[in-house]
């Protein structure tokens, strides 16, 4: 029973890999295909929890806390 809940897994790990192609690299070097996102989206998503929240340190957006920075 072990062994095959090992298979299985093992199965399941190895399901997810594929190979990438060569003409599929460069929709994969895309900045949007970046783990943490588009920059510009990053610093508008401080921004606003910054605004909403004013909150000191909440990653280096200034403002006072109107949304208006």
């Amino acid at each position: 029973m072990r062994r095959v809940l090992w298979m299985s897994a093992l199965l399941m790990l190895l399901s997810g890999c594929t190979a990438v192609q060569p003409w599929e690299r460069g929709t994969l070097a895309e900045p949007g295909m970046e783990l943490g996102g588009d920059p510009v989206d990053g610093y508008v998503d401080n921004h606003i929890y910054f605004s909403r929240e004013a909150a000191v340190g909440s990653g280096g957006v200034g403002g006072g806390g109107c949304g208006c920075n």
